[in-house]
């Protein structure tokens, strides 16, 4: 199998970025005291973040700086759509519970996904900080990274936000549903 070039073209950056710098400027309340000028001079050199991110922009996840790492020096993406991105619905968690499914299989799963995108699943403490932004998943729902001993017994957690809080549930790992995607981060 051939490794994907994880290249954008001259056409596709400029497009990104100018949608990158958009939803940056619309969206001030998630990235106070940052400045789009150095967010842009550090994307500059990442043909493969650059990529990831354009993966999560195609797949409906309108990624946005929602913070800087200052130990690191990253500027850190998450996936803001209002609902879970439309592009990573109907998936199970992982790849082993994909192939436990006898019938009705989905046709991909979020651990999946999130790897072959460059990025990581949300955890939980992520998407509780995301919460904080705004209202997102109110009609949806997230996969969230699963700690293992959980993941171990058969289960996956997933989040979303109702009655004006976080509820963060559990699911048989091999579930899926029209209305459960996933969430993903990055840090550039």
């Amino acid at each position: 199998m051939e490794k994907q070039k994880r290249e954008l073209s001259p056409e596709q950056r400029e497009e990104l970025l100018r949608a990158l710098k958009v939803r940056f400027e619309k969206n001030m309340n998630r990235h106070k005291d940052l400045e789009w000028t150095k967010v842009e001079a550090k994307l500059e050199g990442t043909t493969e973040k650059l990529w990831s991110l354009n993966e999560m922009e195609r797949t409906g996840g309108e990624p946005d700086v929602v913070g800087f790492d200052n130990k690191t020096g990253e500027y850190i993406f998450y996936d803001c759509s209002a609902e879970s991105p439309k592009g990573r619905r109907s998936v199970c968690y992982d790849r082993e519970a994909l192939e436990s499914r006898k019938e009705h299989k989905p046709e991909n799963n979020a651990v999946d996904m999130a790897a072959s995108m460059g990025i990581e699943l949300l955890t939980e403490e992520q998407y509780r900080e995301l919460q904080k932004l705004g209202n997102f998943d109110t009609k949806t729902s997230s996969w969230v990274k699963t700690p293992f001993k959980i993941r171990e017994l058969g289960g996956a957690i997933f989040a979303d936000f109702r009655y004006d809080n976080v509820f963060v549930y559990h699911n048989g790992a091999e579930s899926y549903y029209g209305a459960r995607g996933f969430r993903g981060s990055l840090r550039v």
